[in-house]
């Protein structure tokens, strides 16, 4: 079943601890504006093989994401599992792709070398900024009553884990499993007008999950051969995602009736058909794909009814003929907001 108490946890980082022992996680003690005391529990290492956790860091996030949470209370706050509440799914919210996640230990000898260094090195970024605020995503515990944190001392006891993917995972961990509810990480610097962003995943976890349990879908998967074209033979070291991407968009023209199209690139050296591909906009609405789209070729998409590309920010999603991501790009209400201006991923 989903996390019981997902939500976001939003406040000012004061103290951490690296991560050690047997089950390392980072710990981050946080404060809200009312002085109500929270940590973080980060896993940098998993239980399963392999052991070391993926990690993703975006020093300059950009994502409609981030309106959404700015505004949200001091503390704790419950979020639904939709794209509207504020919720993470590193998937469906085209947070990032697969390749950009690289596997890291969550200790070793020398500097800026592995996990608890590149945690660290944001964290103590936040703590040495008196503006910057920690957002942190997943399952809320506690107040634990007249229980002092074990890290910290504070009392009671109270925070928030499983900040990392949680979908796709496998043996007693499924029961985890579910939608727009992926732990994370944003740091927001407000002086410098900068979002930071940390995703992590364990590499048990699959990136092609059901968009109704978050369970593991059956078939190709992360990094696993596929042939995407079932028409024209593909190599075995071919994976769907990335095939073909989407490069720019033009989401706000000025034309009566308003167009709006996407451009997709075919990156490979071969033809690849999109018989049975969709596109989706962040409603998950979508328009069919069709024709050929040739070796190293790039493709204008006029977007039609029902899908809808908002100025106020969104995603665009392309998905293959088996109905799995291949790509996915976002934008904001401020990348939006240029009329006749396309839009460049």
């Amino acid at each position: 079943m989903p996390l019981k108490a997902y939500g976001v946890l939003k406040g000012r980082a004061i103290s951490r601890r690296l991560g050690s022992g047997s089950s390392p996680h980072y710990q981050v003690h946080i404060v809200d504006e009312i002085g109500t005391n929270y940590r973080i529990a980060i896993n940098v290492k998993s239980q399963l093989a392999p052991s070391e956790l993926m990690y993703y860091v975006k020093s300059h996030f950009v994502h409609p994401l981030t309106s959404v949470v700015a505004v949200l209370p001091s503390g704790f706050s419950p979020l639904a599992p939709s794209p509207a509440s504020g919720a993470l799914d590193l998937i469906r919210g085209n947070l990032m792709q697969p390749g950009m996640m690289t596997p890291l230990p969550h200790s070793l000898p020398g500097p800026d070398n592995d996990l608890n260094e590149k945690l660290d090195q944001i964290v103590q970024r936040a703590m040495a900024d008196e503006e910057a605020l920690v957002y942190a995503f997943g399952e809320r515990w506690g107040p634990e009553n007249n229980k002092a944190d074990k890290y910290f001392g504070f009392v009671p006891g109270n925070g928030i884990h499983d900040i990392h993917m949680n979908q796709g995972n496998v043996g007693s961990f499924i029961q985890d499993d579910g939608v727009w509810q992926d732990g994370g990480l944003l740091f927001q610097f407000p002086n410098q007008q900068q979002w930071t962003a940390v995703f992590l995943k364990f590499q048990s976890q699959s990136w092609h999950t059901s968009d109704v349990t978050g369970h593991t879908l059956s078939g190709p998967d992360d990094g696993e051969p596929v042939n995407p074209d079932p028409i024209v033979p593909q190599p075995t070291d071919t994976a769907p995602d990335g095939l073909v991407r989407i490069v720019a968009a033009m989401v706000n023209s000025k034309a009566s009736p308003e167009m709006e199209w996407v451009y997709i690139l075919n990156a490979s050296d071969r033809a690849v058909s999109l018989a049975g591909w969709h596109m989706a906009d962040k409603q998950k609405a979508k328009m069919p794909l069709s024709g050929t789209l040739d070796a190293g070729a790039m493709l204008r998409v006029d977007v039609q009814s029902p899908m809808v590309l908002s100025n106020k920010g969104g995603i665009i999603t392309l998905l293959n003929q088996n109905d799995l991501k291949v790509h996915g790009v976002s934008y904001t209400r401020e990348q939006a907001n240029q009329p006749d201006w396309t839009i460049v991923f």
